[in-house]
């Protein structure tokens, strides 16, 4: 391939990552404020333990999120089409995403403000979600045929 032509789809596929990241971002940004309301609700009006209301926050979230992810950032690769399967590995993917989040939940509210914590626990598991569904639970699956 051409040099020029290279660097073209290099950029296409560079573009292509960045909107999905975009995507990925801005439903971040509704799931935040679900996460947030679950928990502020959990662990201060229910009086939850910080882990448990922070795991029951996490599970409604993550759930929005799969079905926002399928509809917009991953459409291409879903189909548009929401399936028990590609649930339970968003899910299970998202547990990385979850023990990342609750690990640093834990280990900052020692030293600043819970809902502090809770933000940057946040920022935490959205590195580690977005990684995992753009690596694992919505790659593009290969055209039949490609491999051989």
């Amino acid at each position: 391939m051409h040099p020029q032509l290279r660097r073209l789809s290099d950029l296409r596929v560079s573009r292509s990552l960045a909107s999905k990241m975009v995507a990925f971002a801005s439903i971040g940004v509704v799931n935040t404020f679900i996460d947030l309301g679950v928990f502020a609700l959990a662990y201060k009006v229910f009086e939850l333990p910080i882990v448990l209301a922070n795991v029951l926050a996490w599970l409604v979230a993550a759930s929005c999120s799969y079905v926002m992810n399928t509809m917009i950032t991953f459409r291409v690769e879903s189909g548009r089409v929401l399936k028990r399967k590609d649930y339970l590995s968003f899910v299970a993917s998202g547990l990385l995403g979850l023990i990342a989040n609750t690990t640093t939940l834990v280990v900052l509210s020692a030293y600043v403000p819970v809902f502090t914590a809770k933000l940057v626990a946040i920022v935490v598991s959205f590195v580690v979600n977005f990684s995992m569904s753009h690596l694992v639970v919505f790659r593009r699956k290969p055209a039949h045929g490609a491999d051989g």
